[in-house]
């Protein structure tokens, strides 16, 4: 390049569109997705101790209900969305808020 002669070229990325977006697996987003684990990790572990205790039928009945209860749950929370925070109705007095 002569001294004096300025050339602005950028370089080029691909632009990704879905960036903004929630991770979604499967229907369960974000955060959900690590309950969904647990909660298929505890089923079949609570499987095999059923199993090994009880017999085949106790396993599947104890599967069966962590995997229902465990998909209910997360189901429910994840279509209350950030409602499903705790939250304190009513009024509230703060008498020491202020000191002079």
């Amino acid at each position: 390049m002569a001294a004096g002669t300025e050339h602005n070229e950028y370089v080029s990325y691909p632009m990704f569109k879905g960036l903004q977006k929630p991770l979604e697996f499967m229907g369960i987003q974000g955060s959900y997705i690590t309950w969904a684990a647990c909660a298929v990790g505890g089923a079949i572990l609570g499987f095999i101790i059923a199993y090994c205790i009880f017999g085949f039928v106790a396993g599947l009945i104890v599967l069966a209900v962590s995997l229902c209860t465990g998909a209910g749950l997360i189901f429910f929370k994840q279509k209350k969305g950030l409602h499903t925070k705790k939250e304190d109705h009513g009024v509230f007095i703060y008498a020491c808020s202020r000191r002079m």
